[in-house]
């Protein structure tokens, strides 16, 4: 069914968004639609301000509203340790642990050739240039346990060995609360490899 053009406008423009589909997309339009004009002009500023004022830490790559990033600039993390993930949302995963007391690096993406991205596409040159300008005694590679993001660990840890840092993986296998009959085969796995004596 075709709307007037203002509203089929709206309805492409949410449907660009990820994980919305043609019918979140129509419901979010005409939930903004009947917003009142003021709700509407404040989400239009937020999102035009988190365009305009957000921007990259030159150090660790994370989104940020300054430059170095409030981390980065945080005296009491520990600069030694630097855990590599692959987007800014993993940094807040990490930080809810409240266990991590080191700095970050935002990769942003992982080396995927079936997607058309080399190591040169994502944000490994930074790392490298950060590391040759800072003590760095660990790197903890947090990609993802997909294949992409081990090869990415790999290759990132292979680039590393000459430089004489260590390089550790974050331990994979069964969340806590999981049912063992629903784990799959790799998951299993993981957990395996990553045992520790109790």
């Amino acid at each position: 069914m075709n709307y007037t053009t203002p509203i089929n406008r709206l309805i492409d423009e949410f449907s660009k968004l990820p994980g919305i589909g043609k019918k979140t997309a129509q419901r979010l339009a005409f939930h903004v639609i009947n917003m009142n004009a003021n709700d509407v002009e404040s989400l239009s500023k937020a999102i035009i301000d988190a365009k305009k004022d957000i921007v990259y830490c030159g150090i660790c790559c994370n989104i940020s509203d300054s430059n170095p990033c409030s981390m980065c600039s945080n005296k009491n993390r520990d600069s030694s340790l630097i855990c590599v993930v692959e987007d800014p949302r993993d940094v807040l995963a990490m930080e809810r642990s409240r266990e991590f007391k080191g700095q970050y690096h935002v990769l942003h993406g992982v080396i995927s050739p079936m997607d058309g991205i080399g190591p040169d596409m994502i944000k490994i040159k930074e790392l490298i240039k950060r590391l040759s300008n800072q003590d760095v005694k660990e790197i903890i590679m947090a990609t993802n346990p997909t294949i992409e993001g081990e090869a990415t660990a790999m290759y990132i840890a292979r680039l590393l060995k000459p430089m004489g840092i260590k390089v550790t993986r974050i331990a994979h296998g069964l969340p806590v609360g999981g049912d063992l009959e629903y784990a799959d085969e790799v998951t299993i796995s993981k957990a395996l490899e990553g045992r520790r004596e109790i």
